[in-house]
């Protein structure tokens, strides 16, 4: 048994990742209603409870504000010792959709997400649309704001739908559309996509439902990209091949030279002193040449690809 004299006063004290999920959760909710800033949480224990996904553990929080509300509600977590992570300025290879903060003394982070890949109607119009799909939901002793099951079945698929190819996703796609059958959910998923803009994205999930809009809408260039580049090396190299003449060299500079922040992203403590940084670019030259094979195929689906895509300007944001 431990003696309690020599044990570490801050292990007793010391969140675990679940418990510091679910009060996460409540933590966000306090701020957000302090602030009248509406919010609902997607994916996580919330989606387990409501019988949306299996049990599994959640790493982290994902919230979900109108993207006027952003920087109020990041502001909101400041002031509580919430900071901002660090991220890849370059936004044509990887298009922001959220906003990662974390806090030294909580084991996870907060995902504030102001947009969803997919959905191509304006955000904030979106947001409204969504809301309006929300309920509330006990959770840490709580009332948290959550989507309705056809709003979080469309939000898991769209998540998936991202990266089919992956088993874990496969398999949460099956699970959802038996999910839908089963319930009825298909008519207000169907009425969703729509409203949101991301009938596209949601195609093969609605497709597999029986589910037949008035006519399929084409999908975005940042949507087909998310889908083709399964590498980071590869929609760098998209990005580049789709941007301007007059900005592909400083983009391509970028790629091989890439700022302080890149190099934080995985890591916020890694080394940056001179021989951490060398260490740093030999890790991602390696990291570059394993994918090589994967990057080579990705870029050969985008030359098969409708051919005013190779043209195509900037990523839309």
């Amino acid at each position: 048994m431990p003696n309690p004299a020599t044990q570490n006063p801050t292990d007793k004290t010391q969140l675990s990742i679940p418990e510091a999920v679910l009060l996460g959760h409540a933590l966000v909710q306090r701020v957000a209603d302090s602030l009248g800033i509406r919010a609902f949480f997607i994916k996580g224990p919330a989606s387990v409870v409501q019988g949306l996904r299996l049990p599994k553990m959640s790493v982290d929080v994902d919230v979900f504000v109108p993207p006027a509300d952003l920087e109020p509600l990041l502001n909101g977590m400041r002031e509580r010792g919430w900071r901002e992570r660090p991220v890849d300025p370059d936004e044509r290879s990887f298009p922001r959709h959220s906003t990662t903060i974390d806090h030294p003394e909580w084991p996870c982070c907060i995902d504030v997400h102001f947009r969803f890949p997919g959905m191509e109607n304006p955000p904030g119009d979106s947001f409204d649309v969504m809301w309006a799909h929300t309920e509330d939901l006990e959770l840490a002793g709580q009332v948290v704001r959550v989507p309705s099951k056809a709003l979080g079945i469309l939000i898991l698929a769209l998540h998936a739908l991202r990266s089919p190819h992956l088993p874990a996703c496969s398999q949460e796609l099956v699970f959802l559309a038996e999910l839908t059958k089963r319930e009825s959910h298909a008519a207000e998923i169907l009425a969703v996509a729509t409203a949101t803009g991301c009938l596209a994205a949601m195609r093969p999930f609605l497709e597999d439902l029986g589910s037949q809009p008035e006519e399929w809408p084409e999908a975005s260039t940042e949507w087909r990209n998310r889908l083709l580049a399964k590498e980071p090396g590869s929609a760098r190299i998209i990005a580049i091949a789709q941007a301007p003449l007059r900005d592909k060299p400083k983009m391509l500079f970028r790629a091989v030279f890439p700022p302080t922040e890149v190099f934080l992203t995985g890591n916020i403590y890694a080394d940056l002193s001179f021989r951490g940084r060398l260490r740093q670019h030999q890790a991602r030259w390696a990291r570059f040449l394993r994918a090589v094979p994967k990057i080579v195929k990705d870029l050969s689906q985008l030359r098969r690809r409708d051919p005013a895509a190779k043209s195509a300007g900037p990523l839309h944001r």
